[in-house]
């Protein structure tokens, strides 16, 4: 080879490695965690955005995902969410979305909202103010989903708000607000990790546990805590958030496509995590979980009890404007039936 080649190919591979380089200094990976297992159909969301996002964005954007325990419960994924260096991303329940902004709380007012379509109505409303809440505090909400009804599960039967508090009653570490609920109606709360619930429910530790059919399934703490109380006790929602710097690292022409894939994927998802959870109970139930049934004036008990509790929710755990703007769609959704 002579000089004059020789020096071409230099000058070509010099010029190659470069381009490469810059490919690779241009290309985003963002970071997000969930506590949901893979194969869930939370996990299924991330991974239909994860797939869309590399394709719409080119490789320009990727995403990898931190499923389960890896990177920390829910508190823990958080706080490294809003750092923004191991994680920049974080799907979150509602629980642990009240720790962003306590405004999502008003979602989950105890035995307010008792239907799908109602719960629907009040988000679709209500997302304006709820995402530029958690936009004041860092975050951009890419989707909204579901978790599932809440429903109270107990070592031993339980019908009346008294047989619960007689019960120490899990609560999930690092919701305060959740916590202090309970105390104001007078339960006993224990808060714990998530992953720890079924051990402590084997030590006695903890004897009842509050969370949607779902849950108790996939962790198959159903198994120890055989009974459920069949009455809705507040829906569960979950939002997938990322880090508002992290957000707009990424060029703002590729922002708009890759929001809609996050909400598509997020409003495909729901439908199926609903009939799950349906379908969640009537496996248990196959597995010995005994659903128990209340009368009409042991749900009234239940509704008058949470319902006195209002006030000392709307203004300390949740701020007064969305309280009462949730409570105003309740009716308005209630009146048009």
């Amino acid at each position: 080879m002579n000089a004059a080649l020789r020096t071409a190919c230099v000058f070509a591979l010099i010029a190659v490695a470069g381009t490469s380089s810059l490919a690779v200094a241009q290309s985003i990976r963002i970071n997000i965690g969930t506590v949901a297992p893979e194969g869930s159909p939370w996990h299924d969301v991330l991974s239909k955005m994860k797939q869309d996002w590399e394709k719409a964005s080119a490789g320009k954007v990727t995403l990898r995902i931190y499923a389960g325990a890896n990177q920390g419960d829910e508190t823990e994924k958080l706080r490294k969410a809003r750092q923004g260096s191991v994680l920049q991303a974080v799907a979150l329940s509602g629980a642990a979305l009240g720790l962003v902004d306590t405004s999502v709380s008003s979602m989950q007012i105890p035995m307010l909202i008792d239907s799908y379509a109602e719960l629907d109505y009040i988000r679709k409303q209500m997302e304006p103010k709820l995402e530029k809440a958690i936009e004041a505090k860092g975050f951009v909400v890419l989707n909204w989903s579901d978790v599932g009804w809440v429903h109270f599960f107990a070592k031993k039967e339980a019908r009346t708000p008294d047989d619960i508090r007689a019960l120490k009653l899990f609560t999930t570490a690092g919701d305060p607000d959740t916590e202090q609920l309970y105390k104001d109606l007078r339960f006993r709360p224990v808060p714990a990790g998530a992953d720890e619930l079924v051990t402590h429910l084997q030590t006695g530790f903890l004897e009842a546990f509050d969370v949607p059919p779902l849950f108790a399934l996939l962790n198959q703490s159903f198994g120890i805590a055989k009974y459920m109380i069949d009455m809705k006790w507040s829906p569960l929602i979950a939002a997938t958030i990322i880090n508002r710097a992290a957000w707009e690292k990424i060029p703002e022409s590729l922002r708009p496509e890759l929001m809609r894939i996050a909400r598509k994927a997020g409003d495909e998802e729901r439908a199926k995590i609903r009939r799950l959870g349906d379908e969640a109970v009537v496996e248990m139930s196959k597995r010995g979980l005994q659903v128990v049934r209340l009368t009409a004036a042991e749900t009234a008990k239940w509704r008058a009890e949470v319902e006195a509790a209002y006030p000392r929710l709307k203004g300390k755990l949740i701020p007064a404007d969305f309280f009462d703007e949730v409570l105003r769609l309740s009716k308005e959704f209630r009146a048009a039936k």
